[in-house]
């Protein structure tokens, strides 16, 4: 089957990318797989990071195309075009922001005009964490353009059955990302990054929005619940919004010893490192679908602690694989502090090394074929 991927991709960074290159890997082996992707994905005044790209070698040589531009209509038709041209029985597009949506839901348009193709909808997101009055309207251009959809959580496909959509949906759990190498011991990660192995690490990992908690993460780590603990609270993120009012609330819960700030984009090179170092992945998010960074860490047999929010809750087996927590730091820090007082460790590492298996990119190549194929 000839199947076209549409999204970001290498030299783009960030969760969706590496889903997409990952989508590539699963799917290249037993399918004509290509990627078209942006030339441009967000404005510089509309992106809050340091760059929208990642450094190093190429990845993979399977982007056929960087072609969209997401504020150049021009640019949709010929992307369109292109797709078209290459006559795919399947186009797959990833959707994860109502800001897309007049580029994709035109390019999905433009296609079916031109050719006999399926369009699947890969849902990521729908709701965006920072809502706009025009987010509704948008959502609706683009999912009214897909014959069908594939969901990463059961509360992205519970919001698409709300908007009343009545065409073909999956839920496929994320699957585990396994691009960013192998595994290092402990040992090895806490010296590449100057860390003391006596000492336990906490992780978040990831970039820094309002809605991912750090704040919480801080409170938590401040509790008197852990002053037993020789403990450190690592923060491995670029700032999308202010790090003055972190870097005060640190100040202002006597943390200055014990959190550590990379403030910056990890790259994938030294994600292994970290994760190595890390004895708890800590997600203390307010709001989430589903996390790529609970797959991450399953990959390198890593325990998380998330907040019941979401699809976050339905990722993690509350005392088996990590722990759900309310938003509560002070529940929060009852969780670290059961962790590391009853030495979970162990017991939590080898169940995630049986539950991962369930979370494969072929499951995801196998759904999305499946809905190709289907009348």
């Amino acid at each position: 089957m000839k199947i076209i991927l549409t999204g970001p991709s290498f030299p783009f960074r960030g969760g969706i990318a590496n889903f997409n290159d990952s989508l590539y890997n699963a799917l290249v082996n037993e399918h004509d797989v290509q990627i078209i992707g942006f030339s441009l994905l967000y404005p510089a005044f509309l992106f809050p990071g340091k760059s929208q790209y990642e450094n190093g070698s190429e990845k993979a040589g399977h982007v056929s195309g960087r072609l969209i531009n997401s504020i150049n209509p021009l640019s949709w038709f010929s992307a369109a075009g292109e797709i078209a041209g290459k006559r795919p029985e399947c186009v797959v597009i990833h959707y994860w922001t109502p800001f897309l949506a007049p580029a994709l839901g035109t390019i999905a348009r433009l296609v079916k005009r031109r050719s006999d193709v399926k369009v699947i909808g890969l849902i990521h997101n729908i709701t965006p964490h920072e809502k706009t009055p025009a987010s509704p309207i948008l959502n609706k251009y683009f999912l009214k353009s897909c014959d069908s959809f594939i969901t990463l959580s059961l509360p992205v496909h519970d919001e698409l059955q709300s908007l009343g959509i009545q065409k073909p949906v999956r839920v496929i759990p994320h699957p585990l990302y396994d691009i960013f190498g192998e595994p290092v011991s402990r040992q090895v990660a806490c010296r590449h990054l100057d860390l003391d192995e006596h000492q336990y690490h906490i992780l978040f990992f990831g970039m820094i929005r309002q809605y991912k908690g750090l704040d919480l993460f801080l409170k938590a780590g401040a509790s008197s619940r852990l002053e037993h603990l020789n403990l450190k609270l690592i923060v491995a993120g670029e700032f999308y919004e202010g790090r003055d009012k972190y870097s005060r609330l640190v100040k202002e819960l006597g943390l200055e010893k014990k959190v550590i700030f990379t403030d910056g984009f990890v790259p994938g090179s030294e994600v292994p490192y970290y994760f190595g170092a890390a004895d708890l992945v800590v997600l203390p998010y307010r709001s989430a679908t589903q996390s790529g960074v609970t797959k991450i860490a399953f990959h390198y047999d890593k325990p998380v602690l998330v907040t019941n929010v979401g699809g976050l809750d339905q990722e993690i087996a509350n005392g088996v694989t990590g722990y759900v927590c309310s938003k509560d730091p002070d529940d929060i820090a009852v969780s670290i502090a059961d962790y590391f007082d009853n030495r979970r460790s162990d017991e939590f590492t080898e169940n995630i090394r049986t539950v991962k298996k369930r979370y494969s990119w072929e499951e995801l190549a196998r759904g999305i074929t499946e809905l190709a194929l289907s009348d």
